[in-house]
């Protein structure tokens, strides 16, 4: 046992000692090479027998500990990836047998059956007895620490800030949600307080619906996700799937009410399946006068009616329309033929000769459909009879499926406007980004701001396509219709981690908030939240515009979260830094035949991360953890905005983002903002590329179908290949936690409290439920009950918190991945609902599932 033991230290020393001397001879740490160097000796005495062996483990596991307090302090996670191995070896050699196999045989008898006692062996296992026992207190006393938890009360810091006199009543009733943030200033506030800190806990599932689009089907991308976040208006709750069917639901009991399938084209050329969700123009009221003009929309859908009939022919109610539909665009429009052959909504029926009220939806082969909400026909007065926009009107390079829009479109009182999302790396000759406006009643163009060429944003003319690959919105926009403006979030051209051909005006709105002015198109202010973006920083999440009482003024704010992990706080009239903003140097060095930007603007209110270090690196155990090591300093790595390289750099915060398009919630009541940071890194590295066709970064082979070569940048001089910065096992190279939620004061900028979020529970081989902190997607919302609910989190549970102090107050077991926003509406039972949306995400990898369900408190007895 004593030799076979021996053989075992021996192996794991001189692995541990190499490893360690290659670590330091990049400039590392010591440690390894001495306690590669210590085990290995170790393993030596083991097979002489000797006792000192124990004295010497007894040695290098007081050393590991106090070197790995040195290091990271009272704190389980870095700690355990520190000294677990070391401990469980220790417990091994304390062990009755092992003091057995250490005891030396009487001389001329068999030494199975009779051993002396060994000089020094009592002490020497009392010595080692001692250090475990020592690092087993110091293990459990850092279980009740949490060196990177703020602790705080929102409700301590700032009294609640009254709404101003003047502000205009609500236009939505108090238990509707009628745009992807409620509104269309993306706060995600609900005014409804049934569901309190108080009772929360007591909320039970209502009701569950299952859609029946499940990812996994054949030309699926990998990132095929069910993001929506329902709309619910009078009883109805509309959603969308992945495979972009449109449903509406009862809202009180869940069941069906019509479903659309908008049978969109084949082929597609995807890197996202996804809808986050649907668009609402509510029915105009005329004014006691008569007159059109002063028409106000009215937020309600009818009363429930019939399914509409199978797609084919109408019905009485929903007749087919008596002439045949056109492609949808302005007078212009229809002098071009459409640039692809795309179903048309209004011939697949049924269809409604005219909708007072429409749904929008975005598909996935370019065309955004407007539906009547009370039964789900095609609205054949829209489009030009066809009751669609077509998207690949005036683009560039047309590829089915290249371009779309993910997310819900805006609606105002007259326009819909339209972003798309383009393939991001796959070449330089990609769709255009321009941002459309078209008329709501028609669908005919009305303007067009394409940042590549931003001065001309009246509707093109035939024969004209938009800029190729200039940047793109692809995340959610708000609106102010009061100030006339509405608020783009841009992302930059790609490829995104090599910028060495970008126009001056690419280069000035790429990964900005940009306020078009809503009856012109032209731009009124811009802020760049990134200059010469490398790094895939596209401005991510819908900006949140909320009214904030600062320097004893109430000012019209907007707050844009970034994936650098920005808060920018900003007047939303003009642009201007509410919260300060300063440049800070940058680190230089780009590829051949790029750039980077001296600086970078840093926000007052940030949840930038502090830099990584060696002492950063995180594993299961000292094994992987040092193998991060050596990694760490084989990479380029020099802090937030390390550019991407040859050499492949650590780019920290990742393109995951610390912010993505879940965004933040805001209480307007109150200035207060609960949020979700995610902390990953990534690694980056530029290859080299030799033509324009030979695919470089392919790991798993060429693409399937239609799918598109992702990063490989076709026309440019480097392919990217990017993955997150993971050990040999599988693990974040970066120690925990990796997510949190936080409550910020959005007027004094601070951050008032922080608390890790999430279990590894659905990340690990085993069930385990330790709560580390995960990363998640999907965004969070908040009541006037006090009380935050999220799901992104990548464990399958749905939360709900104290929003004052971040406490945890319920939880409840999802059936697959809820990588989406919850929202929240009274019933016709008079209960408040909060919707979660449980279907998993494809690139996170989570448990794909199809449900929509519904949690409420228990009715009360009549």
């Amino acid at each position: 046992m004593a030799r076979v033991t021996g053989v075992l230290f021996i192996l794991l020393g001189l692995a541990l000692a190499a490893a360690g001397g290659w670590l330091l001879s990049l400039g590392g740490s010591v440690y390894y090479l001495l306690a590669g160097l210590a085990m290995a000796a170790t393993g030596a005495l083991l097979r002489r027998r000797s006792v000192a062996a124990l004295w010497l483990y007894a040695l290098l596991l007081l050393v590991s500990a106090a070197w790995a307090v040195w290091e990271v302090g009272v704190d389980w996670w870095p700690l355990a990836a520190r000294l677990d191995v070391l401990f469980v070896l220790g417990l091994w050699l304390v062990l009755p047998w092992m003091r057995r196999a250490l005891e030396q045989p009487r001389v001329g008898t068999r030494p199975s059956l009779t051993r002396t006692r060994t000089p020094g062996m009592a002490p020497a296992r009392g010595a080692l007895g001692f250090v475990l026992a020592a690092s087993a207190v110091l293990a459990v006393a850092s279980w009740f620490r949490n060196p990177q938890a703020i602790d705080g009360n929102l409700q301590a810091r700032a009294a609640a800030t009254p709404a101003a006199t003047d502000a205009p009543a609500p236009t939505i009733p108090p238990g509707e949600w009628h745009a992807y943030g409620r509104t269309g200033e993306g706060q995600r506030y609900s005014p409804l307080s049934q569901i309190a800190a108080t009772n929360v806990d007591g909320l039970k599932l209502a009701w569950e619906y299952q859609t029946g689009d499940v990812r996994g089907k054949p030309g699926d991308p990998e990132e095929t996700t069910f993001e929506v976040t329902p709309l619910k208006i009078g009883n109805r709750l509309f959603l969308c799937t992945p495979h972009q069917s449109v449903i509406a639901l009862d809202a009180t009991t869940g069941k069906q009410v019509w479903r659309f399938d908008p049978q969109i084209a084949g082929d597609l050329a995807l890197q996202h399946l996804t809808c986050r969700g649907l668009s609402y123009q509510a029915a105009a009221v005329p004014a006691a006068s008569g007159n059109a003009a002063t028409a106000q929309p009215q937020p309600a859908v009818a009363a429930a009616a019939p399914e509409p009939a199978r797609p084919g022919a109408g019905t009485a109610a929903n007749p087919a329309p008596t002439t045949a539909p056109t492609d949808a665009g302005s007078t212009q429009d229809n002098a071009n033929a459409s640039a692809l052959p795309l179903p048309v909504a209004a011939r697949q029926g049924p269809t409604a000769p005219s909708c007072p009220a429409k749904l929008f939806m975005p598909t996935a082969d370019g065309r955004v459909i407007a539906l009547n909400p009370d039964n789900g026909a095609v609205c054949a007065d829209f489009g030009r009879g066809s009751g669609q926009i077509d998207l690949w009107r005036h683009m560039p390079n047309v590829r089915p499926g290249a371009y779309y829009s993910t997310s819900p479109v805006v609606v105002t009182a007259r326009l819909v406007i339209v972003g798309g999302t383009v393939l991001d790396n796959a070449s330089t000759k990609e769709q255009s980004g321009v941002i459309r406006a078209f008329d709501i009643r028609t669908g005919d163009l009305v303007w067009n701001w394409d940042s590549g060429n931003p001065e001309d944003t009246a509707p093109l003319p035939p024969g004209r396509t938009y800029t190729p690959n200039s940047p793109n919105s692809w995340s959610i926009s708000s609106v102010d219709e009061t100030l006339g403006l509405v608020y783009i979030p841009m992302g930059n051209q790609p490829p995104d981690q090599w910028g060495g051909r970008r126009s001056e005006a690419v280069e000035r709105y790429s990964s900005s908030v940009v306020a078009l002015d809503l009856a012109t198109g032209r731009v009124r202010w811009h802020f760049q939240t990134v200059h010469h973006d490398l790094w895939d920083y596209d401005v991510p999440a819908q900006p949140t515009l909320v009214d904030l009482d600062m320097g004893g003024q109430r000012v019209p704010a907007l707050v844009q979260p970034t994936k650098q992990g920005e808060l920018f706080v900003l007047d939303r009239r003009t642009g201007q830094p509410l919260l300060p903003v300063t440049e800070v140097p940058a680190p230089q060095g780009a590829a051949e035949g790029d750039h980077t930007a001296p600086t970078q603007p840093r926000s007052a209110l940030s949840f930038e991360p502090a830099p990584l270090t060696e002492r950063s690196m995180w594993g299961a155990t000292m094994f992987d953890q040092l193998a991060c090591r050596i990694a760490f300093h084989r990479l380029r790595y020099e802090g937030r905005f390390t550019p991407p390289s040859e050499q492949g750099s650590i780019i920290y915060p990742g393109n995951f983002g610390v912010f993505n398009w879940g965004g933040i919630a805001v209480d307007p009541q109150h200035g207060w903002a609960f949020t979700t940071p995610t902390y990953l890194a990534f690694v980056s590295k530029l290859v080299r590329r030799h033509d324009e066709t030979t695919l470089m970064v392919q790991e798993g082979g060429p693409p399937k179908g239609s799918l598109p070569a992702l990063n490989e940048n076709f026309g440019a001089p480097f392919a990217a290949s990017m993955k997150p910065f993971m050990s040999p096992v599988g693990l974040p190279c970066q120690a925990p936690p990796w997510g949190y939620v936080a409550g910020v004061d959005l007027r004094s900028g601070q951050v008032v409290w922080k608390h890790r979020n999430g279990t590894v529970r659905d990340l690990s081989p085993l069930p385990l439920p330790f709560k580390m902190g995960v990363p998640g997607i999907g965004g969070p919302m908040m009541t006037a009950g006090g009380v935050a609910f999220y799901s992104g989190a990548l464990d399958n549970y749905v939360r709900a918190y104290d929003v004052r102090t971040g406490r945890q107050l319920w939880q409840d077991r999802l059936p697959a991945g809820g990588q989406a926003t919850p929202m929240t509406y009274t019933g016709e039972d008079g209960r408040q609902y909060v919707l979660v949306v449980a279907g998993g995400h494809g690139s996170t990898g989570t448990k794909p599932g199809d449900s929509v369900r519904a949690y409420a408190l228990p009715a009360v007895p009549q």
